[in-house]
């Protein structure tokens, strides 16, 4: 079955709302000029780019070479870096994240990397995919899979966890969250879902073989169209999403923190 590939022209055009979207997560942040900021899973650098520009001191990271080079050409500092294996040490004031945490299907390790990675008294500050995100595609695609014989639970690439589920693995691994607020917001697509299909849902298309695709993604968009379009023609994801901010303590006192080897 072929990867996930990432195609930052492609991005640009099908998905250019996460970023824009993302400004509301930057003001979350507060960030402050000066200050050291990892961006975990930076994508084409839209966000990490705004943060330069604020004055912040940034590295991008996200496991797409693709990507990360499409950062690299807008000025940041992008490397390409799983998420689930970081190897900061207690470097950066703040560490953030837009739509990318969802990707990363392990969070002990996240969150193990994540908390190393901050100085003591460093925040964490994010949004990403919730329970219950694009859950009338979701179901399009497990349906259609399973009209041709396929399990989909096995091609599922995302973590949608509830707000107490992951206020909780925040606590788990040393975090004082203050605040893991869920709430749902459906999303003007450009066209029809199509294009998003063929951009985040790669792991269930491709593994059809190539000349049975086409049709597949047409009958997925059909299973999608009473819920998701409107009289009108215009198109809206089901997303629901996590917001969140939680910090690193400032006190000397360790944090016993899980095994996360099988996390």
């Amino acid at each position: 079955m072929d990867k996930q590939k990432w195609n930052p022209a492609q991005y640009a055009e099908e998905a250019h709302f996460v970023s824009e979207l993302g400004a509301q997560v930057v003001d979350l942040l507060a960030p402050c000029a000066g200050e050291r900021i990892l961006d975990l899973g930076c994508g084409d650098g839209t966000l990490a780019k705004a943060l330069h520009d604020a004055g912040c001191r940034v590295v991008g990271v996200d496991a797409s070479p693709e990507m990360v080079a499409a950062a690299i050409s807008t000025g940041v500092d992008a490397r390409v870096v799983d998420g689930h294996a970081l190897r900061f040490d207690a470097e950066f004031d703040a560490v953030f994240s837009n739509a990318a945490l969802h990707w990363m299907t392990r969070p002990g390790l996240v969150l193990d990397g994540v908390y190393r990675a901050l100085k003591p008294g460093g925040r964490f500050v994010g949004e990403f995919g919730g329970h219950g995100n694009v859950a009338t595609i979701l179901r399009a695609l497990e349906e259609a899979l399973a009209a041709r014989g396929i399990d989909a639970t096995p091609l599922n690439p995302w973590f949608f966890p509830r707000a107490d589920e992951y206020h909780a693995l925040l606590t788990r691994y040393g975090f004082e969250p203050v605040k893991v607020q869920a709430f749902s917001r459906p999303t003007p697509l450009p066209g029809d879902v199509t294009g998003w299909l063929e951009t985040f849902a790669q792991s269930f298309i491709n593994s059809l073989p190539k000349e049975a695709r086409k049709a597949f993604v047409v009958e997925v968009v059909e299973r999608c169209r009473p819920a998701l379009c409107d009289g009108d023609g215009r198109w809206m994801a089901d997303y629901a999403r996590l917001r969140f901010v939680a910090t690193r303590p400032s006190g000397a006192s360790a944090v016993v923190k899980p095994n996360v080897s099988s996390a």
